[in-house]
C-alpha cells in the first residue's frame, strides 16, 4: 500500500495542503500514521477518502454534514445515492446544453436564410428565456428565504423587549412575520423528496424546521422502515413519482 505525505495528498486531489491540515483538524479525514518526525502519512483508502470528500464538497454538501455522512452506519449506501443523484444532475445538464448548442446553430442557419423554418427557433429562444427567468426566480426565493431566518432570529430578542414594553403592535407585526417565514419555508419544499438509505423509500419531509442538513442531505426518519438516517435528496419529480 502506498505512502503520501500532506503534500502528495494535495497534489493528487487538487487542493492546498491548507484544506488537508484542515479536514485533519475538523476531524473529516485524519492520518492513517506519522513519521518519526511528527509529520502526516497517509494510505490509499486515506487518499480514496479525501476524493469522496472533494466530491461531496463539489456537490454543495457542508464539512459537517460529510463528516455524520461518512460515520454514519450506512455510509456506503448514502454516498453512492448522492453520486447517483448527481449523476442523474449532470446528465441533465448535460442534455440541456446540447440542446441549447443545436438551438444555437438552427438560429444561426435562419440568420443566414439557411432554414426552412425560422418560426420554430423563435419560440426556442423564448422558451429558452422563460427557463432563464425561472432560474432567477429561484435564487430571489433562496435569497427571501435566508432573510426570513435572520429577521427570525432578530425577531426573537425584538419579542422579549415589546413584551415587556407591552407593544402588542409590534408583536403583531412579528407573528406575521413568522407566518410569511413558514410560509416561504413550506413553498420550497413543495414535491422535495427524499431516499432513505435503509430501505430506498422516496418519501416526502412534511416537518422542515425539524430535520437538520444541508440541500442535499437531511437527518430524518423515513415513513416506511421507521429508521433515522441521513436521507438524500432526489432530482425533483412530479408529484405523481412519488408514492
Amino acid at each position: 500500500m502506498s505512502k503520501y505525505t500532506t503534500g502528495e495528498m494535495a497534489k493528487l486531489c487538487d487542493v492546498s495542503v491548507r484544506t488537508v491540515q484542515f479536514y485533519d483538524q475538523k476531524g473529516v479525514l485524519h492520518p492513517s500514521a506519522e513519521s518519526e518526525g511528527g509529520r502526516r502519512i497517509y494510505n490509499d483508502d486515506d487518499l480514496t477518502k479525501l476524493r469522496i470528500v472533494c466530491t461531496l464538497k463539489s456537490i454543495g454538501l457542508s464539512l459537517d454534514s460529510i463528516k455524520s455522512v461518512m460515520k454514519s452506519e450506512l455510509s456506503e449506501k448514502i454516498l453512492t445515492i448522492l453520486l447517483d443523484e448527481q449523476m442523474k444532475t449532470l446528465s441533465d445538464e448535460i442534455g440541456e446544453r446540447q440542446k441549447q448548442l443545436e438551438m444555437v446553430t438552427i438560429i444561426k442557419e435562419s440568420i443566414a436564410g439557411k432554414a426552412t423554418n425560422p418560426a420554430n427557433t423563435i419560440l426556442d429562444v423564448e422558451h429558452m428565456m422563460e427557463k432563464k427567468n425561472n432560474s432567477r426566480n429561484t435564487k430571489k426565493l433562496a435569497l427571501i428565504y435566508m432573510a426570513v431566518v435572520a429577521v427570525s432570529v432578530v425577531g426573537c430578542a425584538f419579542m422579549v423587549w415589546m413584551v415587556k414594553s407591552q407593544l402588542w403592535w409590534a408583536l403583531g407585526v412579528y407573528l406575521a412575520m413568522a407566518v410569511f417565514g413558514i410560509t416561504v419555508s413550506a413553498f420550497q419544499l413543495k414535491n422535495t423528496v427524499f431516499i432513505c438509505p435503509n430501505c430506498d423509500a422516496v418519501f416526502e419531509i412534511r416537518r422542515a424546521f425539524f430535520t437538520t442538513g444541508s440541500h442535499k442531505v437531511r437527518w430524518a426518519k423515513c415513513p416506511e422502515c421507521g429508521k433515522k438516517n441521513w436521507c438524500v435528496l432526489r432530482k425533483q419529480v412530479p408529484p405523481k413519482e412519488i408514492e
